[in-house]
């Protein structure tokens, strides 16, 4: 599920539309609204709140062109496409947003649990994978393609954050020590916090090794519940007397699935957050590549989404 695109001297261009699935149920709380070309996925108990913008990016609209002929919104820098479409598709989504005239914050992801706070707009971007701020005019972003974005808003101190959780991220625990950091430079309580859970590729699609099962499985207590199956690939596999190879030739174990969004809503409700303040969109990435981009359908070829929240001035 990474999101890394490998440097090439030669610009690969952007995959063809990979077919999707039934069109995807948006079910309240959230809603889906189209603004200025594009299409955003937005969540009602943030909108009652005046001093907030947020949204979630679809790939519908913006100026990237794929082979095919599609125009999308892809709003990461991609090998395939152009800086200035990239660069031209943010603009359009911020200020479908809303948000043209807030600062845009966004950080140099890597896969790790290193949580950034901004008290003003860095002059180019950090290495992290979330970000928070209680300072108006900023508006803090993670980009995914089937990772997990999590935007947790505080209602009463005004402060928010932005989190990028990928498997490795969400092992080494980075939405409950996001919550932590709030909790330590504004004084929020857990309890009065919401979170919102974006697209992203769902239990019904995200096939892992089963040593992630291991993995998971020794660092929370609850992880049993956020797979498939429970092997861990030292099981006696069967099928070795039926295809006759030799010992240490026998094909590699099964994948087993992983529910990342299921592993984050945990991770909130273990730092305190109340589940009636826990709102995921429960959209998948995968089963909706005609809505969203994923990594995992579409490769190299793949865009990126965006998730921001933010003050306003």
């Amino acid at each position: 599920m990474s999101t890394a695109v490998k440097a090439s001297p030669l610009r690969r261009r952007g995959g063809r539309p990979v077919p999707g699935g039934p069109h995807p149920i948006v079910r309240a709380p959230w809603s889906l609204r189209s603004a200025g070309g594009v299409q955003i996925l937005s969540l009602a108990p943030f909108k009652t709140l005046p001093w907030l913008v947020h949204g979630f990016s679809t790939r519908s609209g913006g100026t990237s062109v794929l082979d095919s002929g599609e125009r999308v919104s892809n709003l990461g820098f991609t090998a395939w496409d152009r800086r200035e479409a990239v660069l031209k598709n943010r603009q359009i989504f911020q200020s479908a947003l809303g948000a043209s005239d807030l600062e845009l914050v966004l950080l140099r992801q890597f896969h790790s649990s290193l949580v950034r706070f901004f008290a003003d707009a860095p002059r180019d971007p950090l290495k992290g994978d979330a970000s928070l701020t209680a300072t108006p005019g900023l508006a803090l972003g993670v980009q995914t393609a089937d990772c997990v974005p999590i935007l947790l808003v505080d209602p009463k101190k005004r402060a928010v954050a932005a989190i990028h959780a990928g498997w490795r991220g969400t092992l080494r625990r980075i939405t409950e020590k996001t919550v932590g950091e709030m909790r330590k430079r504004f004084r929020s309580s857990p309890e009065d916090l919401l979170a919102a859970i974006g697209p992203a590729i769902g239990a019904c699609c995200y096939e892992v090794g089963t040593e992630l099962v291991t993995q998971f499985t020794s660092q929370f207590a609850d992880a049993r519940d956020w797979f498939d199956e429970l092997r861990t690939g030292d099981e006696p596999n069967p099928l070795q007397w039926l295809n006759r190879m030799p010992p240490g030739h026998q094909p590699p174990p099964r994948n087993v699935r992983l529910d990342l969004p299921a592993a984050n809503r945990s991770q909130l409700i273990a730092a305190g957050l109340a589940g009636k303040n826990i709102f995921g969109s429960d959209l998948c990435t995968a089963c909706h590549p005609d809505l969203f981009f994923s990594y995992r359908k579409e490769g190299d070829g793949s865009g990126r989404l965006l998730s921001v929240v933010g003050i306003r001035p």
